[in-house]
């Protein structure tokens, strides 16, 4: 028999029909990755980090928690938990000021990694050319063949900034010895600091902070030559063919000059300088704590700043357990998703791919993928059985065979 077909236009329906069934399969495959139950909030953290952010003492205390040392004349200082990262107090935290010396613990962040402490190397007068007047040095004389390990023993015990002059040399140059140290800071979350001079000495636009430089004392602790360099008391520096003794310039460590030695000290670095004032990065263990304290410029001078950081530590050890902390030297983590896109994601139901904390986007993304590929996939074959049965039409001269 045979049925006379008249050929018309493709219809459009069956296709289109297809797509839509298809495209409803990834819609429902897809469906609980992307319209998941709303994650639960994290727990909010036991401190405001906007506290640091405010002018004057920033504490606080649980009931049984004792005083703050209230005869405290330093324009900026800071407590907090080495361990932890834990701020437990802090007055003018983020004030910028100049650092002096205390700045050669983030030039030894910066450096330490990149050179071999047991290369030797002869210095030049060019290498000594550019040290400031009046700066304190250790010795180091042109001529003169130095291991690296010696120059950071003149940089944390004698804070020689002759010795800063010649290991920055060997590092690539001063120049970039000062781009490394801002690419550092900005790394660690010290955001206060601003490098002009590695070796700490006045110079016009450079300054640090309390939470600064507790951020850079925390770091060095936990670089093994960082601490082991920062703690040494007295050492040997060579000269040639013989060589003199050098003794740490922080008091709390060495207990010279009428300051006691404080029990437990490890170190970081003391500085001093006529713009800064006395600075002070200074860190105590007892028993399973480490109690890390930074002083900036306390308006009676001398040695005051030690006696100050002195009773700061006293009071980390003794409050522990008794303060809930006013911030953290941790550097902040970068937020996925702004918290007013995050909260509108919550309240509508579903959490936007890669809007959440923990979870991982690739389950949707593979579910997308696989739909998409079957709309295409079906679309063509659609196409094809069409473009088939219109050509056997064609064939067949406009009639089926039945």
């Amino acid at each position: 028999m045979v049925i006379r077909y008249l050929s018309r236009p493709v219809r459009r329906a069956p296709v289109l029909r297809a797509t839509a069934l298809a495209t409803g399969a990834v819609v429902c495959l897809a469906g609980p990755a992307v319209c998941a139950e709303p994650a639960p909030p994290k727990p909010a953290p036991a401190y405001s980090s906007s506290l640091l952010d405010r002018p004057g003492t920033q504490v606080r205390p649980r009931p049984d928690a004792p005083p703050v040392p209230r005869d405290l004349s330093a324009l900026s200082w800071m407590v907090s938990d080495a361990r932890t990262g834990e701020v437990l107090a802090a007055h003018n935290a983020h004030r910028k000021l100049p650092p002096a010396s205390t700045l050669k613990s983030l030039f030894a962040l910066a450096a330490l990694p990149r050179l071999n402490p047991e290369t030797r190397h002869t210095v030049t007068d060019t290498e000594l050319a550019r040290v400031g007047g009046g700066s304190s040095l250790v010795g180091v004389a042109a001529g003169n063949s130095y291991r690296v390990s010696d120059l950071w023993r003149g940089v944390f015990l004698s804070s020689g900034n002759d010795a800063v002059h010649v290991l920055a040399t060997m590092n690539g140059g001063w120049e970039r010895t000062v781009r490394q140290m801002r690419a550092k800071a900005r790394a660690l979350g010290a955001h206060d600091t601003h490098v002009v001079s590695p070796d700490g000495y006045d110079a016009p636009g450079q300054v640090s902070s309390a939470y600064d430089l507790a951020v850079f004392g925390r770091a060095g602790l936990a670089d093994p030559q960082f601490a082991r360099y920062c703690s040494t008391a007295r050492a040997s520096f060579p000269s040639g063919n013989w060589s003199y003794p050098i003794q740490n310039t922080n008091r709390l460590l060495t207990g010279a000059d009428g300051v006691a030695r404080y029990p437990g000290i490890i170190g970081v670095k003391n500085g001093y300088t006529s713009g800064a004032g006395h600075t002070l990065i200074a860190a105590a263990h007892r028993g399973a704590r480490t109690i890390l304290v930074t002083v900036m410029n306390p308006q009676r001078g001398g040695l005051t700043v030690y006696e100050e950081a002195r009773s700061l530590l006293d009071w980390g050890f003794a409050a522990g357990g008794r303060v809930s902390p006013v911030g953290s030297l941790l550097p902040a983590k970068p937020r996925k998703a702004p918290d007013g896109a995050a909260h509108t994601a919550g309240q509508a139901g579903f959490v936007r791919p890669g809007a959440s904390d923990g979870g991982s986007d690739w389950p949707a993304l593979v579910l997308v993928g696989v739909g998409s590929a079957v709309v295409v996939i079906g679309c063509v074959v659609i196409v094809r059985r069409r473009a088939a049965t219109v050509a056997r039409r064609r064939g067949a001269g406009g009639e089926f065979v039945r």
